[in-house]
């Protein structure tokens, strides 16, 4: 049994503009103590042809996580917009959220994001290069898609990854939830260990 279960994730400031930082406000539940960290990662997918394109935003470790049910708000830069590819700037794309322990994965949530112009003109007629500052970035926070992983949670070598889709969890406006196959991007094994994210927790 998972020893972390995500209460709720609450999408902060959205719309807004794409420059702006992304926000998170996630709460989760801990049955136990953890003797080691959690490591929360936010990516930004740039482009659904090649995962070489993905950009980890920020990677936060929270901790010590007693037992109860913690929250933390997850902020972080938007992405590097000179490794975006010029044709996948503007449109729908994803951002995920992931959860590791002892560099296990255990649960990935993603939420579709669709990058417009606030401009009608821009929108007819696309500026090349992209004109960044005037776009809007509109994340649906009512579709996320959820993908839990078993893995082991005890001091003993890795058990083999589990794929497990469920559905139960609440986001901030609404509980409805969409099956993933897990494929919505790929593993990403660079960390940026500078994080400006605000992981203060409020535990209960």
């Amino acid at each position: 049994m998972a020893k972390v279960q995500l209460c709720n994730i609450t999408v902060m400031d959205n719309p807004s503009p794409f420059l702006n930082p992304f926000q998170f406000e996630i709460t989760f539940e801990c049955i136990e103590e953890l003797k080691e960290d959690l490591e929360w990662k936010m990516i930004y997918v740039g482009s659904a042809e090649s995962e070489e394109y993905d950009q980890i935003l920020d990677s936060v470790f929270v901790g010590p996580v007693p037992e109860g049910k913690h929250m933390f708000v997850f902020q972080a830069d938007p992405p590097d917009v000179t490794r975006i590819p010029e044709n996948d700037a503007i449109g729908v794309t994803v951002v995920l959220l992931t959860c590791s322990y002892r560099s296990q994965e255990f649960i990935r949530v993603g939420y579709f994001i669709n990058n417009e112009y606030s401009d009608l003109e821009l929108r007819e007629n696309a500026p090349s290069p992209p004109q960044f500052d005037k776009v809007i970035r509109n994340i649906l926070a009512s579709e996320p898609r959820v993908t839990r992983f078993k893995i082991n949670w005890e001091e003993t070598s890795t058990q083999e990854g589990t794929i497990s889709v469920e559905a139960n969890i609440v986001n901030g406006t609404s509980n409805g939830m969409l099956e993933t196959d897990g494929n919505m991007s790929a593993d990403v094994p660079v960390l940026n260990e500078n994080s400006n994210s605000l992981a203060t927790m409020e535990c209960s």
